[in-house]
């Protein structure tokens, strides 16, 4: 019999706020054709992105983690202090070590937090929101920071036409806490790595550092690989996902997809037989494809518009780079 003591949780774990950052630069598609051969029409019929957002050099990673999650931790009426853990989903912070996690957790003023980061590209919210629901289940914090951050604009080849249009910038926070409920379901997520290659760094930083290469790194991806895959397969993951947490379409509140592409959006809305009732997320629009903040952008921009409301059912689903996925359930704060 084992003599270690059985830890004390909460039953269940629910959202209880959520804040977001977008930079103050709005950049519109005239500037991506600067420097490709495309036009704007092009670029809104294959993506539905009109603008996004880009940092300048005082919005860090961590400066836009700062504001997202002093807004997240004010919207769940608890104090910095009362965070027990910080977890940071970013591809974009270029310091190896320390985490920007830790830097995050002081600059908010939480007493000693758990802080690391985690790297799994678009799906990386919902991997940080899974985490975060085993910490206060299983007792270890009783408030937990999930960001999703990203720079993405360092990491973009403004002279590649398949992804110069895509990426844009900011971050999204939310606290969990504990519930006597469940108001986050079971998540189904995965990775597919012989797919890894679909999206991907073009080359390694140690190439850049020998001088084999001149190019900065960036981001590439084979988009219509990518495009079939987060078509025909997410799908299937959303809706296993809305089995486990034996809801049905009908039920649906509130669907926030990762904001990749609208077309990917509309397909998936159709696949899935979503009702009109449901409000889908189409954040991507005028915030590009910002990766792992991409859903908690979203999440704060509908609450924020009224388009959905405080105790709705909303379906969320984030694929990328890996490949990875991952999908739940969950009432909005």
């Amino acid at each position: 019999m084992s003599k270690i003591k059985a830890s004390k949780g909460a039953p269940y774990a629910r959202i209880v706020g959520v804040g977001g950052y977008r930079p103050t630069r709005v950049v519109p598609n005239e500037v991506i054709l600067e420097t490709i051969d495309s036009s704007d029409e092009w670029i809104r019929s294959r993506s539905g992105i009109q603008t996004r957002h880009w940092a300048n050099d005082e919005e860090t990673v961590a400066a836009m983690s700062v504001e997202a999650s002093g807004k997240a931790i004010a919207d769940a009426g608890i104090s910095a202090e009362q965070i027990g853990a910080v977890i940071v989903s970013t591809v974009s912070h270029f310091k190896q070590t320390p985490a920007v996690a830790t830097e995050i957790a002081d600059k908010l003023g939480t007493n000693k937090a758990a802080a690391f980061d985690i790297s799994a590209g678009c799906a990386g919210f919902g991997y940080g929101l899974t985490l975060a629901k085993g910490m206060i289940v299983e007792g270890s914090a009783e408030y937990v920071l999930v960001i999703g951050v990203e720079r993405l604009s360092d990491l973009t080849d403004l002279e590649d036409r398949a992804t110069a249009f895509l990426f844009g910038d900011g971050a999204g926070a939310v606290v969990v806490g504990p519930s006597p409920e469940p108001h986050i379901g079971p998540t189904v997520w995965g990775s597919e790595g012989d797919k890894s290659e679909t999206i991907k760094q073009t080359v390694p930083w140690t190439d850049y550092r020998e001088g084999t290469v001149e190019k900065f790194p960036a981001i590439t991806q084979e988009g219509q690989a990518v495009f079939r895959w987060a078509v025909f397969e997410m799908a299937k993951v959303a809706q296993q996902a809305l089995d486990a947490a034996g809801i049905s379409a009908a039920e649906l509140d509130v669907f926030i997809p990762h904001q990749a592409n609208e077309r990917i959006i509309d397909s998936m809305v159709k696949t899935l037989k979503l009702p009109e009732t449901v409000t889908v997320a189409r954040d991507v629009r005028t915030t590009g494809n910002t990766s792992a903040a991409s859903i908690p952008l979203a999440m704060e921009r509908l609450l924020a518009t009224g388009e959905a409301k405080s105790g709705d059912t909303a379906l969320v689903i984030g694929f990328g780079a890996g490949l990875v996925y991952a999908a739940t359930v969950v009432t909005l704060p």
